[in-house]
């Protein structure tokens, strides 16, 4: 017997349910007792199958829309099979193979997450969605600096994702080579594998100290690094993919619905707290329906799965589709992405 947040299903309720569910994702028609019956495989009369899809629908498990004699799963229902009754497909072995080697041929961090996001949406149908490494998490892997005129020194930040940024610093002073991989060498042993923000943080306190109390390679180092970290980094950023597979799907026919969720894509604020909030979970996350606390994503599922690099969680990437989802499919989809992007990014160290 199942019990999940205080519902009881004997073993004859759960085989219905999960039978429900699994029709109603394939066919996307109401259920009958009839259909049920036929496929149960168990020796039950019309009256005991209808007898049990009364209680399951008086736990709130299924209903009947309109007038219709068959039910259709509740965001509930959706809740207990995906928490209790769901058996994992592992995707083909060709969703497997293209995910790998889509990914693993690429060699920029932007393109690849981009690709991330497209082969979700691909392979599943929905919207892929990607969250891109930020401040918040980026680590610093290293920095070098390079003489490029009197007063010019190009600044080159690489992050532990293999992200890379460039910036001409201009120091009013002309500095050694040895003097600026001194500093660079420097500000690695000190920061390397820490937050830019934290760095920035500690970069601003070292600034306001006596500078006669530094030795002349500290000083140079939090000055050039300073002027490359002194401004807000971008804020992180959603990458979305295949929003217009949801005008096919008969489950958002309604065009109220669709701008909702069209809505939440353009301004991807809701989408962000969302998937901010997937980072701080251990593996697939699933928001079904209300779960996601947004009222324009009520119509819909989201699965998601952090992606990490050198052991440390940097984003998090999903699929957003219709409630009538098959999550046998998609789970392992959107897992295996996440295990492979985490890969990539690690390769391009």
């Amino acid at each position: 017997m199942m019990n999940i947040q205080g519902i009881q299903l004997n073993e004859r309720a759960e085989t219905l349910l999960r039978l429900l569910v699994r029709r109603y994702v394939s066919d996307g028609e109401p259920v009958g007792s009839r259909t049920l019956s036929r496929e149960s495989g168990m020796d039950l009369s019309a009256a005991t199958i209808r007898n049990v899809m009364s209680d399951l629908e008086d736990l709130g498990l299924i209903h009947s829309p309109h007038t219709s004699a068959g039910r259709v799963p509740t965001q509930l229902g959706y809740r207990v099979f995906v928490n209790t009754l769901l058996k994992m497909r592992p995707p083909d072995d060709e969703s497997v193979r293209e995910i790998s080697e889509s990914l693993g041929s690429m060699k920029d961090p932007d393109e690849l997450i981009g690709a991330a996001s497209d082969l979700l949406s691909d392979i599943t149908r929905f919207a892929g969605v990607v969250l891109l490494p930020g401040a918040d998490h980026a680590m610093l892997r290293q920095i070098e600096f390079l003489q490029l005129a009197e007063d010019r020194i190009l600044a080159i930040l690489v992050t532990e994702d293999g992200r890379v940024q460039n910036r001409v610093l201009f120091m009013g002073h002309k500095y050694s080579p040895g003097e600026l991989v001194e500093a660079a060498n420097f500000f690695n042993a000190q920061f390397a594998g820490r937050s830019l923000n934290d760095v920035r943080h500690t970069l601003l306190l070292e600034m306001h100290r006596d500078s006669d109390a530094m030795n002349r390679i500290m000083r140079t180092a939090v000055e050039m690094a300073g002027q490359l970290l002194g401004e807000e980094q971008a804020e992180v950023g959603v990458v979305v993919s295949g929003e217009t597979n949801l005008l096919s799907i008969p489950d958002f026919d309604q065009l109220e619905k669709l701008r909702g969720i069209f809505d939440a894509f353009k301004t991807k604020q809701d989408l962000l707290q969302l998937l901010d909030k997937s980072m701080r979970a251990s593996g697939v996350s699933i928001f079904i329906g209300e779960e996601s606390g947004y009222s324009a994503l009520t119509e819909c599922s989201i699965v998601t799965a952090p992606y990490e690099a050198d052991g440390r969680c940097i984003g998090v990437l999903g699929v957003v589709g219709p409630t009538r989802m098959s999550y046998e499919e998609v789970i392992p989809v959107v897992d295996i992405t996440a295990r492979v992007l985490g890969n990539a990014l690690k390769a391009m160290h």
